[in-house]
């Protein structure tokens, strides 16, 4: 077993995130040198550094030119897209699916921007009624489409684990612009389309 002295790490070493927690820890009653704990305030601070990596991305960067014009006309969706951010009001967890569709007006985007659009706005401290519009105005802004839709479906920890503790309640928003609001067709076909299991 090794003594107390050899386990503790240097606090002068530590950023900012992690000095924080360590002062949290001791707050709690908790002995932040102990071993179980000793590296728990720099991993924390690794962890947000992840989880919040989304301020740290812009939207032309994260786009990379991959914006091509197009004679496509019809709906592009992509369904499906799993995401994890993190609750403003408790720092806890929210975490589920998001379905973003487009009608393409002479542009569409690569594939994969769409899935990296959605990571990093739910990279940031978010609430879900903010995350769907994000998502929305950012892909209305980059291909200026016909129409733009966004559908959210996630389960939030803070009500899971506390608080209500309704660990199967889930909540649902969605977004839309342009021709996703004013032509009931393609709204109607949009909803069927998300609602479909591998059909």
């Amino acid at each position: 077993m090794l003594e107390d002295a050899e386990l503790q790490t240097d606090p002068s070493l530590e950023g900012q995130t992690a000095y924080l927690v360590r002062e949290l820890l001791v707050s709690l009653g908790e002995n932040p040198n102990r071993e179980g704990l000793l590296r728990t305030p720099q991993r924390v601070e690794r962890m947000f550094d992840e989880l919040l990596s989304g301020y740290k991305t812009d939207l032309v960067t994260m786009v990379n030119g991959a914006v091509f014009q197009s004679n496509y006309r019809d709906m592009v969706l992509v369904k499906d897209i799993e995401f994890y951010s993190l609750c403003e009001h408790h720092l806890l967890p929210f975490f589920g699916h998001a379905h973003v569709a487009y009608v393409p007006d002479g542009k569409i985007i690569g594939l994969s921007k769409i899935p990296r659009l959605v990571e990093m706005f739910a990279h940031r401290l978010q609430i879900q009624e903010r995350l769907t519009e994000e998502i929305a105005d950012a892909l209305n802004h980059v291909l200026q489409p016909k129409g733009v839709a966004v559908v959210v479906e996630a389960s939030h920890m803070c009500a899971m684990m506390r608080g209500v503790k309704k660990a199967k309640a889930s909540m649902i928003t969605k977004s839309l612009r342009g021709i996703f609001q004013t032509n009931e067709k393609v709204q109607r076909d949009f909803l069927a389309f998300i609602q479909r299991n591998g059909e």
